[in-house]
């Protein structure tokens, strides 16, 4: 596995999208001819532009579109591979639209430059005015095929902006398509995904306390985790969807309990007089891991919960303060915020080393979330007092735009959508 991670760094405009520039890619990219898709002229243009911005974006690969090439192939029989090897090209990608009354659809071929022969064909389905969303799934297939790793254009992020009021935003990956799943006076914090992505798990402060809610997003309706006294936050799903572990305040001090979310049982995991917090699932649900201060200082600890009398086992000892921590999708690593002297950054441990890669260089970032492929890390930065989304690839890309108005803070990243 490439252990080599790299920076992009998102922004927010409230009603319009997070946008993001490339300010390093790669050295040696992927060179791909992006010949126009056959048919609407019109549906053709915009397809060929979310594809475009989607594979550049990921800094993995450099485009060369119509006004770069010499042929313009759109079946198997027009390809003259040479047109392309003359040009360093090492992909071409050739596509159809067909529109069929209602339905509209996309028939795209991959041709491997190098190897003289074509690698991949697939149809894509959608329908007429969503477009955006046809060539995300069209994007994710390129890339998987290319890069063998599952692409992530047509996964969602779900962040809070805080501009007059707080709003719960949900978008997808490249920023498009913003929606207003909540907003509230009151602060909203620790949002998180169901691993189907079809509801989330949020803290709001609406009641005068901290208490979870869960919500569908396509009815919009919502409740409360459960009906409790208590201070509630910080929720995190299990990876089957079944139970919710939490921060909870029952007794006065923070500890961590599972709520069963089909009978709303609780179980207390943590029974300690320091503060424990900020649960995290391992990719079976075997594992959970959270921060806790019995050390004298925040750092991140481990439960195995298929051991009975299971004991909190330490995994951070480097630095001074360590929160915040998630899984790898693989298992392999957690990746969480990481203090070393007076600056918070996002830290990577890997299991089988024994010390901790800070991954960036800023003084305050916080709230790191891992894309479901694992390739991509977003987090909340400060920068000149505005609020932005930052992340970290193994691709070798950096990606910088300043804010222009409001803030945004706790991303998170939903699961694959398809």
């Amino acid at each position: 596995m490439n252990k080599t991670l790299l920076v992009l760094i998102f922004t927010n405009f409230l009603h319009a999208e997070l946008i993001l520039e490339i300010t390093q890619g790669t050295e040696d990219p992927y060179r791909v001819a992006l010949v126009r898709f056959e048919g609407n002229e019109n549906i053709s243009k915009d397809i060929n532009e979310v594809i475009r911005n989607n594979l550049t974006r990921s800094g993995e690969f450099k485009i060369f579109g119509n006004d770069d090439l010499i042929s313009y192939p759109s079946d198997a029989t027009q390809v003259i591979f040479n047109d392309f090897k003359i040009l360093d090209i090492d992909y071409l990608i050739i596509g159809k639209i067909v529109e069929e009354g209602a339905s509209i659809s996309v028939v795209y071929e991959i041709y491997d430059i190098n190897k003289r022969k074509k690698i991949r064909t697939s149809t894509v389905f959608g329908i007429p005015n969503r477009n955006r969303q046809l060539s995300h799934y069209i994007s994710d297939g390129i890339y998987e095929e290319i890069t063998g790793i599952k692409g992530i254009s047509s996964t969602k992020i779900l962040y809070v902006t805080e501009k007059d009021n707080f709003n719960l935003v949900i978008a997808d990956a490249d920023g498009s398509n913003e929606q207003v799943l909540l907003k509230s006076k009151d602060p909203i914090i620790s949002p998180s995904w169901s691993p189907d992505s079809k509801k989330v798990a949020y803290v709001s402060f609406e009641t005068g306390m901290a208490k979870v809610y869960i919500q569908n997003i396509a009815s919009g309706q919502r409740e409360l985790a459960i009906e409790n006294p208590s201070q509630i936050s910080s929720p995190s799903w299990s990876p089957d969807g079944k139970f919710l572990s939490l921060t909870m305040y029952q007794d006065g001090n923070a500890e961590i309990y599972i709520l069963n979310l089909k009978n709303k049982k609780l179980t207390r995991l943590t029974n300690h007089y320091s503060i424990d917090t900020e649960s995290s699932w391992s990719p079976k649900g075997s594992k959970i891991i959270f921060t806790s201060g019995r050390s004298g200082s925040p750092q991140i600890y481990e439960l195995n919960l298929k051991r009975s009398n299971s004991k909190p086992k330490r995994l951070t000892f480097d630095g001074n303060y360590n929160a915040k921590g998630s899984y790898l999708p693989d298992d392999d690593g957690i990746v969480f915020v990481h203090r070393e002297n007076s600056n918070f950054q996002i830290a990577i441990k890997y299991f089988d080393e024994n010390y901790v890669r800070p991954l960036t260089q800023a003084q305050l970032d916080e709230s790191p979330s891992i894309s479901p492929n694992g390739n991509v890390i977003v987090y909340a930065i400060k920068d000149e007092g505005m609020g932005l989304l930052a992340g970290i690839t193994l691709s070798g890309v950096k990606f910088r735009l300043p804010a222009k108005k409001g803030a945004v803070r706790e991303p998170a990243w939903s699961g694959f959508l398809r």
